[in-house]
């Protein structure tokens, strides 16, 4: 195994977007409608996506429907943009209800197929599920309480009695790989996380906060160590909710200090690459999955063999 020198990218699953929003379309209504009705439509369900599962040949994508074939008035309707080649993609919201389950189609979580997906779909998966969350969580106006209604495509929701528009947000959250001068790595295990279940550091911005302050208090907040150093390293849309994932390396000059804080952190543990494998390979560490930021700067950090020795079990928060 052998770490990989000077900078890397990360390899994160939900950047790898192929769609263009084209934004400029969202407030012309006649131009939805005459795309609407050539346009390719995912359906989403709850925070389930409908897709074509070809077991034979191993394969998970989106399933694409029609306009004719989508009941009018059914659900909502949202302008999602363009693909390369200027097809139009729209999803189709309709409410998950586990007493009238959709009658027909498989329906999936973009937890579970997120790392199947191409680039194109993968950017209307994202986009699609923190637009329609959204919507579901913004009914009413935040200012007079009255009931709101989707416009401009789905991007915006507007107060039926004085008309104010509310817009999406999205919340910006640090994620931290801590390492130290011996380029040990240090993962932290959360109470509410599966046993074994260790990631990196992370935390939401608050109010009037930077991100490299969030870094430093975060680290210390949770860990107890001191961040001299860090590095950008990317970023990516985790929409479960409504997140977006700012990822650092950063470097600390107190590795002994290390201690969860008890309250959100049990357990914090160093790993070299020589442990960490043997730890995965004894099945007594289980990493965050695939698609997560974490295990992007996990591998990056561990370098080429990451995709043969970290192959073992990952697991979600719960």
């Amino acid at each position: 195994m052998s770490a990989e020198s000077g900078f890397k990218e990360l390899d994160l699953a939900l950047s790898r977007s192929k769609l263009d929003r084209a934004a400029h379309l969202r407030t012309d209504q006649s131009a939805l409608d005459q795309m609407w009705e050539k346009a390719e439509i995912a359906q989403i369900s709850g925070d389930r996506f409908r897709i074509l599962n070809i077991e034979e040949e191993k394969k998970v994508s989106l399933e694409f429907l029609k306009a004719n074939q989508i009941k009018a008035g059914a659900g909502e309707r949202y302008f999602l943009g363009l693909s390369e080649n200027g097809k139009p993609y729209f999803l189709w919201h309709t409410q998950f209800d586990e007493n009238a389950k959709p009658t027909s189609g498989i329906f999936k979580s973009l937890r579970e197929i997120g790392a199947f997906l191409n680039d194109l779909e993968i950017g209307i998966a994202a986009h699609g599920l923190a637009l329609a969350q959204w919507h579901d969580a913004h009914p009413m106006c935040a200012k007079c309480g009255a009931k709101t209604e989707s416009v401009q495509g789905g991007s915006v929701r507007e107060c039926v009695v004085d008309r104010k528009q509310h817009h999406p947000r999205t919340d910006p959250a640090i994620i931290v790989l801590v390492k130290d001068s011996q380029d040990r790595v240090l993962l932290g295990h959360q109470k509410i996380w599966p046993e074994n279940r260790f990631s990196t550091l992370a935390g939401f911005v608050e109010p009037g906060e930077s991100f490299e302050r969030c870094v430093r208090r975060e680290v210390f907040e949770e860990a107890g160590v001191n961040v001299i150093s860090m590095n950008y390293l990317g970023s990516q849309p985790w929409p479960f909710p409504a997140s977006i994932m700012i990822a650092y390396e950063a470097l600390i000059d107190n590795p002994e200090a290390a201690k969860g804080d008890g309250a959100e952190i049990e357990e914090v543990r160093w790993f070299t690459r020589e442990s960490m494998k043997a730890a995965v390979a004894a099945e007594t560490i289980i990493l965050p999955p695939t698609i997560s930021v974490a295990r992007a700067m996990i591998n990056r950090w561990y370098g080429s063999d990451a995709a043969t020795d970290l192959t073992g079990g990952e697991a979600w928060r719960s």
